[in-house]
């Protein structure tokens, strides 16, 4: 690799110190500016290189493992686990091998450990593929998998845990027709309408990017606003609405649309969005719970633990250990009951989460519609094209997991019900 390709290289290894060293979440670290002396094409190498480590880090370290008699520092041992993941999925040992030299020589803390990098590298290089490919899938942390199982048994989170493993292709939503976005894009039409595409291609360079055709959501995300079901002119709410995904579903079916969010770097993607796609929605940067005023529907995507994403996301179980649960639980409940505090009788809410716990789905639907009335749960609302029946749980619900469609790629993990208010 170039000296380009060294400092990818480099870029990567402090994405990593950072997420295992500081518990920050890859999304932090890139949003401070930590890539932006790189070229575009470089600082996303960097982090699809940071991704798959962290997605095969239990591999690695037992590969490492016989090769190490102690545990190094940590910029050294995310070295040698960044150069493991590569050599044991196929990449070039000269150029993996001394990029990793290069990078600990320049390390003034640890240049005299570059011998011991590339003695454990060329070992891995030589033995480290077969073992890798006998290696069990890697598990989920303690914290986090002991629930799941709780949820779903053994042999699901296998299959989750497969999911995560085998990482996430694109999805993208279809401002017009989803078929001919199909064929412009060659992509995979799927069932609930989205077009799926392999990973590795540059976004901005698809057919249809600059002309706002589309916009990139994962399958299972796109499926709230399917099931919300707006008709054009009616006065639709989005809380917590960035990226804005769902907004500019909702803009398209022709509603008026008001967004809301209170983080305003992340509500400035949603008007860009906007922007690039043609559409428009009155864009609010506050509080949701200071809103008012009465809608015909309103969409809440309620933050959540955000586990459902993991297979895109596998920073997530290193910057996170589960003591945020009960606050997020807690703040779903409040922001449920101002939701449906704010709808016209009639109206309905769609609540959905990106979580895999059934506390942010299942159970607070259960609890809401214990506290009201004169709100009922409306299930044929869930079967739109594509949803297969066997995804709607007791309650009314639609439960999707990671390990659904796994012939395909799979889907992130989501929750989502809607409510009517009598």
């Amino acid at each position: 690799m170039s000296k380009s390709g060294m400092q990818t290289r480099r870029s990567a290894v402090y994405l990593l110190d950072q997420v295992l060293g500081e518990g920050r979440l890859l999304s932090e670290v890139i949003g401070s500016g930590a890539l932006e002396r790189l070229e575009p094409a470089e600082r996303a190498r960097a982090q699809r290189l940071a991704v798959d480590t962290l997605r095969g880090l239990e591999r690695a370290d037992r590969v490492l493992q016989k090769h190490l008699k102690k545990v190094p520092a940590m910029t050294v041992q995310n070295v040698l686990r960044l150069g493991t993941v590569e050599l044991c999925q196929g990449g070039a040992a000269h150029g993996v091998v001394n990029d990793a030299v290069e990078i600990i020589s320049k390390n003034k803390h640890q240049s005299k450990l570059k011998g011991l990098v590339n003695a454990v590298l060329r070992k891995v290089d030589a033995e480290g593929q077969a073992e890798w490919d006998r290696l069990r899938i890697p598990r989920m942390p303690k914290w986090l998998r002991k629930p799941l199982v709780q949820a779903y048994g053994s042999e699901v989170m296998l299959g989750i845990e497969a999911a995560h493993f085998a990482g996430a292709p694109l999805d993208l939503t279809a401002k017009g027709d989803p078929e001919a976005l199909a064929k412009v894009v060659e992509g995979d039409l799927l069932p609930t309408g989205s077009v799926r595409v392999s990973v590795g291609q540059q976004v901005s360079a698809l057919s249809g990017y600059t002309e706002g055709d589309w916009w990139v959501q994962d399958a299972a995300a796109a499926l709230p606003a399917k099931i919300l079901d707006v008709k054009p002119g009616e006065k639709v709410l989005d809380l917590c609405a960035a990226p804005g995904g769902k907004t500019m579903q909702l803009a398209a079916a022709g509603a008026e649309v008001t967004a809301v969010d209170d983080n305003p770097s992340r509500m400035a993607r949603v008007e860009e969005n906007l922007k690039r796609t043609g559409l428009t929605a009155k864009l609010v940067v506050g509080d949701v719970m200071a809103q008012g005023g009465e809608y015909d529907a309103i969409l809440l995507d309620a933050p959540c633990s955000a586990t459902g994403t993991m297979r895109r996301h596998p920073d997530l179980p290193f910057a996170k250990d589960g003591s945020e649960f009960g606050d997020l639980i807690g703040l779903q409940e409040v922001f449920i009951d101002h939701a449906l505090g704010l709808l016209k009788p009639g109206g309905r809410l769609v609540f959905c989460t990106c979580s895999l716990l059934p506390d942010e789905g299942e159970v607070q639907v259960e609890e809401a519609l214990a506290r009201w009335s004169g709100v009922r749960v409306d299930r044929e609302a869930l079967l739109v094209g594509g949803v297969d029946p066997e995804w709607v749980t007791e309650e009314g619900g639609l439960r999707l997991r990671p390990d659904y469609w796994a012939a395909r790629g799979g889907m992130d993990g989501f929750y989502m019900a809607m409510l009517r208010r009598e």
